[in-house]
């Protein structure tokens, strides 16, 4: 009976001790800073983004139009191939359905080295964006190393974030510190 007691005893105790650990959370996160970006606003007045941004467009359309020349000429051979379909031996139907399904395999295989997720479209991206990206990070992480923010949060992202006091928007700063006129 008594050891019940004082199995109960801890229990209540337990539990008192994690409500005051629970209250006195707010209080230590009261005492860190933090700061929001709007990587969207820095991104479109950084010109050397929009630059990367047209190359990207412009390799990408190219890459698109020679994959859509490979589907429509596999297309087009199907449409003959149905169109000639009742005058084919066996032989010559199955050479045709070959040559058209290694069209298709090409254009699949050409979309897939353009556009996958490994693909040219993807180290291009890499290439153009990422020195764009660290310098915009190296930058936010010199305003919170000398104002002391703990954190920083993306306004622009879906994170959630339902009111961003303006106060603490630090897009304006991390543009000057890159080099560009706030707009």
């Amino acid at each position: 009976m008594e050891n019940k007691k004082q199995k109960n005893s801890r229990k209540v105790w337990k539990g008192i001790v994690a409500l005051c650990l629970f209250a006195l959370l707010p209080l230590t996160a009261g005492a860190q800073k933090f700061a929001l970006v709007d990587m969207e606003y820095i991104l479109k007045n950084v010109p050397a983004y929009e630059r990367a941004n047209e190359q990207l467009n412009q390799v990408s359309k190219k890459w698109q139009a020679e994959v859509e020349a490979l589907n429509t000429e596999a297309s087009t051979m199907y449409k003959n191939y149905q169109n000639e379909v009742v005058f084919l031996s066996q032989e010559q139907k199955k050479a045709k359905q070959e040559t058209i399904m290694q069209k298709e395999k090409e254009a699949s295989d050409l979309k897939r080295k353009y556009f996958g997720p490994e693909g040219e479209l993807y180290k291009k991206r890499t290439a153009l964006v990422k020195p764009i990206q660290d310098e915009i990070y190296n930058a936010v992480k010199d305003i919170c190393d000398l104002r002391g923010y703990s954190l920083v949060l993306d306004r622009a992202s879906d994170t959630g974030i339902i009111f961003g006091s303006p106060k603490i928007d630090i897009s304006n700063e991390v543009l000057q510190k890159l080099g560009y006129a706030n707009n």
